[in-house]
């Protein structure tokens, strides 16, 4: 996004890198993530107004530790270290990093000693009783290391009762320090502490709406397809969606979509898609039947990124053919998300792959397109809420995401059209179940997973051996991190008996308790 000065974030390997990004944006000021180790002549490039340090699992005085950018004290930008990243700005002035004799994991309480510091200027909290000058905070603590002495210059402006350093700063040099993390919503006044950072000691103007978000959006994608022909690929889910109608709206009928139907896709997908796009918001749509191409290509393939490549590999011949038919087609359009970028790339010096995303890492080399992705760099609420000051149903834009390898990688073990219809159906049956209980919206993504294993099980008067469902109900503002969703136990039951009963060859049900982290929200 060439057109704001970016607050940058370097990412030092925390789980909370993303979310530290996501925060600032919610603020309307533009936000980017950047590997540690980034030049300094590629940081400088995108001229930003500040700099945000993110924490990370390493120790700074290890001697395999990421290091603090030697341009950061030179560009003369204000800096907020979180964690690690206040650790490794202080120790920049010398050995002042140890091992806490008492680690901090989870909710704790800080004393702000320096109300009047300008990252304390929007908080609005309790008063401790009896005094006139603290003010206490619940934050969120996540560290084993701790500064044991104050650098030069710097001044405590919190305290905790195991961190005497909690949050200390350098007025002059507008170096701010956080032991706790303000990004998490366990941590009070966090976002007001962040508001403060980016627009009063950053000057930031905003800037980074919905309207301003499309307008770039278009005048990127103009600019990159000039008179050329893209297509794109509509699966019924968000992403597509929302990338399609944005491309309409930039090129017109230079865009043409293609549905391909490879049989990997929810209860009813086909006709929806159709029904949508082309009946209804008169999409200049293909619709391709590949099934048949799909299972043959992946029969006895069991390893999940490897499915993920064979269904990228062949989604992309298949675009290929059909743009042999249209004549002269440049471009390929995907809805490409900035957690997909990060979850297969890995940004920080510690970072690792998590996995291959369809959309990001499932792309053969060879392929005749170049890629149009005019949502790489937004997360998954600004793309609904750019779905929806383009118009599109909520039934669209607030649908639950729907991975783009589809059922393939909800069905552990290989992929058969049996085993494809009998997960179809218990899907259908949750996801019905959760509109009727008044709870889809409620939640941000549920389906079903087939599982691998067989259970006993018995019904009537005879044992049975069948197959088993897992059922997977998340909560979460951004999709890098999840709480499972705490389902009515009624509920469960009900999903849990319509399923045994009604799928051929399902005996268990169970539901998925894992947040993310340590699981990821996807099985495979």
């Amino acid at each position: 996004m060439s057109n704001y000065q970016p607050v940058i974030v370097l990412d030092f390997g925390s789980q909370y890198s993303q979310l530290i990004v996501r925060r600032v944006r919610e603020l309307g000021v533009y936000c980017e993530l950047l590997p540690c180790d980034t030049s300094a002549k590629d940081v400088i490039a995108r001229n930003p107004i500040g700099f945000i340090l993110s924490g990370g699992p390493a120790s700074v005085y290890e001697r395999s530790a990421p290091q603090l950018p030697g341009y950061l004290l030179e560009v003369d930008k204000p800096i907020l270290g979180i964690c690690y990243g206040m650790q490794l700005l202080t120790h920049a002035f010398g050995e002042n990093v140890a091992p806490s004799s008492a680690r901090e994991y989870g909710l704790a309480h800080v004393k702000v000693t320096m109300p009047d510091s300008p990252l304390f200027a929007h908080i609005n909290a309790t008063k401790l009783a009896g005094s006139q000058n603290f003010i206490m905070l619940d934050v969120w603590m996540s560290h084993g290391d701790k500064v044991i002495e104050l650098p030069p210059n710097f001044q405590v402006i919190a305290t905790s009762t195991n961190s005497p350093y909690a949050a200390i700063a350098d007025m002059k040099r507008r170096l701010f320090c956080l032991q706790f993390h303000p990004e998490v919503t366990h941590t009070s006044q966090g976002q007001n502490m962040l508001r403060a950072f980016v627009y009063d000691i950053c000057g930031s103007e905003g800037g980074w709406t919905t309207k301003n978000i499309i307008d770039e959006t278009i005048s990127n994608v103009r600019q990159q397809v000039e008179n050329g022909h893209v297509i794109c690929g509509l699966s019924g889910g968000v992403d597509s969606a929302v990338t399609s109608a944005l491309l309409h709206r930039a090129i017109g009928d230079q865009l043409t979509c293609i549905f391909v139907n490879n049989g990997l896709l929810r209860f009813n997908e086909p006709e929806h898609v159709i029904d949508v796009f082309q009946n209804q918001r008169h999409t200049k749509l293909i619709a391709v039947n590949a099934v048949e191409t799909f299972l043959r290509a992946l029969a006895g393939v069991t390893e999940p990124e490897q499915k993920r490549k064979i269904i990228g590999e062949t989604f992309i011949r298949i675009f290929e053919a059909e743009a042999q038919k249209l004549g002269e087609v440049n471009f390929l359009a995907q809805g490409t998300l900035y957690p997909d970028v990060i979850e297969s790339a890995g940004t920080g010096h510690s970072a690792a792959k998590i996995k291959t995303h369809h959309n990001v890492g499932g792309l053969p080399d060879d392929m005749q397109f170049e890629l149009v992705e005019p949502l790489r760099m937004l997360f998954k609420d600004e793309v609904r809420t750019v779905g929806e000051a383009l118009g599109l149903p909520k039934e669209t834009i607030m649908r639950h995401p729907f991975p783009g390898p589809g059922l393939a990688v909800r069905i552990l073990g290989e992929v058969t059209w049996e085993r494809l219809e009998t997960l179809r159906h218990a899907d259908n049956i949750f996801i019905e179940e959760l509109h009727a209980a008044d709870w889809y919206y409620r939640i941000s993504q549920a389906f079903t997973v087939l599982l691998p294993v067989k259970s006993v099980g018995v019904m009537g008067d005879c044992r049975t051996y069948g197959n088993v469902i897992a059922l997977r109900a998340v909560t979460t503002d951004d999709f890098m991190t999840a709480d499972w969703s705490d389902l009515p136990k009624t509920l469960l039951q009900k999903v849990s008996n319509r399923i045994v009963n009604e799928v051929k060859a399902i005996t268990r049900v169970v539901y998925d308790i894992s947040s993310k982290p340590p699981a990821t929200i996807e099985w495979e």
